[in-house]
């Protein structure tokens, strides 16, 4: 299933998308939030083969698949070609950093230049999102702690990054973005297989298979929860592969006035247009 969180005639909710528009699941599940209805395992065994929809697509507002997270954790570094394009050597464990809220916006929304900089790249990346919670995950039992995946544009201030540390490179306000939703990790029998995109006004800048991974999605699970604990709804990213605008010559940079999409197969295309910071 497509689960996606949305927003219509002003009130927030959450739904299964269904051909061109969403089951309310709110109402059906009775749980306030996505949130809390992964966290009570409600979406399991859920048969909408006969629902008929509540609202079409173009009467909602998609939002951030879990807008009330309780953390996203990125990985860096984690494609080899983007290791290679950056002059960098292979890392020995995950680099791993936590994102802000407010440094992403939802699907559609345009994603902000900053007045600081103008090195505003694009990153394309697979996340996924917690359904059980886990400390001390053995990698043999990660999969199982995986509610689904989703697109992730993990948008970076290069200059920022580089010369100030990740934490401010990576939280400048609306420069990423999740979605449109994701899908139950019960379609996705291996995110290994699959095929991610970025596109830049219509123009492929990264492509590649999630084979690719040097963690691979167990390695990162049992890594992350050695030091913290995963609860339902905390989206983990798993890098970016190589094509990014900083190792270009010339540099690649988003402005206004462009669209950037990250599309993976079997889960969906995310697209954001740019704007400069007002």
């Amino acid at each position: 299933m497509k689960i996606a969180s949305y927003v219509a005639n002003g009130e927030a909710s959450y739904g299964a998308i269904v051909g061109d528009g969403i089951v309310d699941l709110k109402a059906r599940l009775g749980f306030p939030t996505l949130r809390a209805a992964i966290a009570h395992d409600a979406l399991a065994g859920l048969d909408l083969a006969d629902a008929k929809p509540t609202l079409g697509l173009s009467d909602i507002a998609l939002t951030v698949p879990l807008p009330d997270s309780e953390k996203i954790i990125c990985i860096g570094r984690n494609y080899k070609g983007h290791v290679a394009e950056g002059n960098s050597v292979l890392p020995k464990t995950p680099s791993t950093f936590l994102r802000l809220h407010r440094s992403f916006v939802d699907p559609g929304q345009p994603l902000i230049r900053p007045r600081l900089s103008d090195q505003f790249d694009f990153e394309g990346e697979l996340a996924l999102v917690i359904g059980k919670p886990g400390r001390h995950i053995d990698r043999r039992d990660a999969y199982a702690h995986i509610a689904g995946y989703t697109c992730l544009q993990e948008g970076s201030i290069r200059d920022y990054q580089f010369d100030h540390g990740l934490s401010v490179g990576k939280n400048f306000s609306g420069t990423g973005s999740i979605g449109p939703w994701f899908v139950t990790a019960d379609e996705i029998p291996d995110p290994t297989a699959l095929t991610l995109t970025t596109t830049l006004n219509g123009v492929e800048v990264q492509r590649t298979k999630t084979d690719d991974l040097i963690f691979d999605i167990p390695h990162i699970i049992a890594y992350i929860s050695g030091f913290t604990e995963l609860v339902p709804g905390d989206i983990i990213s798993t890098g970016t592969p190589e094509g990014v605008g900083f190792a270009r010559k010339p540099p690649l940079w988003l402005k206004p006035g462009d669209m950037i999409e990250v599309e993976i197969s079997g889960i969906g295309l995310l697209r954001n247009p740019v704007i400069a910071e007002r």
